[in-house]
């Protein structure tokens, strides 16, 4: 059993879109289509038995993949902080999920679901492929954050406004300025606000530091835009509709 929590993986590496990755895939779209069914066809007890079991999800894998980090000798308070997005969305999303905070929700569906999903699509998974741990947390973890914040708006019925995308996006940059000042303090690099990764990703193709910076915002954007976009042409459609009855 503890070969599958080794830090000296042996077995197959994680392989972007390998049938491995696309079937973790597969499963976190399905649940989420399921959400359809469960709008109309749910009882309160049995939203709250889901809500509460999706947090708990939320919490025990990000604990184990604290204990692992610690068990393989890589935790540290350079690295290993939840101060990452995903990583403080881990936590939100567990006390939304419980506590159906609105303000909360917010984050969660914008921040939430914009990091995640890029993470779900191409995870930080390194040499750790099936059926390591490590390829099982990332696809839980990234998985559970997008869930949370869809089963609150197609089961629960919230929504975002554009009030909401303000206080979003006056958050998260807030946070950013807090987690600049830690990374000073620590020498770390959360956020990836102080240098780009030390392994290769996409922001390789970003102008250097502090400009990438500036385009990561850009794209954040952007994704704001597309994820309020359904909302907007709801609203759209509804005003139309009233001007026209």
């Amino acid at each position: 059993m503890l070969e599958f929590f080794t830090k000296d993986w042996r077995g197959d590496p994680f392989i972007l879109w390998s049938p491995s990755h696309l079937i973790g895939l597969a499963i976190v779209v399905l649940v989420n289509l399921s959400f359809v069914h469960f709008r109309t066809h749910s009882s309160e007890q049995w939203r709250r038995a889901f809500r509460y079991t999706l947090a708990a999800i939320l919490l025990v894998n990000e604990t184990l993949w604290h204990w692992w980090n610690w068990y393989i000798g890589a935790w540290t308070i350079q690295t290993t902080l939840p101060l990452h997005i995903c990583s403080v969305m881990v936590f939100a999303s567990a006390y939304m999920l419980v506590t159906k905070s609105y303000r909360i929700y917010e984050f969660i569906y914008f921040l939430g679901i914009g990091a995640a999903s890029q993470a779900l699509l191409t995870p930080d998974a390194g040499i750790y492929g099936f059926p390591h741990f490590r390829f099982f947390q990332v696809i839980i973890s990234h998985g559970a954050i997008v869930t949370s914040a869809i089963y609150m708006t197609v089961v629960e019925g919230f929504r975002p406004y554009w009030s909401s995308f303000a206080r979003v996006a006056v958050g998260g940059l807030g946070y950013m300025a807090v987690v600049f000042v830690v990374n000073l303090l620590l020498g770390s690099n959360y956020l990836f606000i102080m240098r780009k990764p030390d392994t290769a990703s996409l922001m390789d193709l970003f102008p250097p530091w502090p400009y990438y910076i500036g385009v990561l915002l850009l794209i954040a954007l952007v994704v704001f835009l597309v994820l309020y976009a359904p909302f907007a042409i709801q609203d759209w459609r509804t005003r139309n509709t009233v001007q026209t009855a």
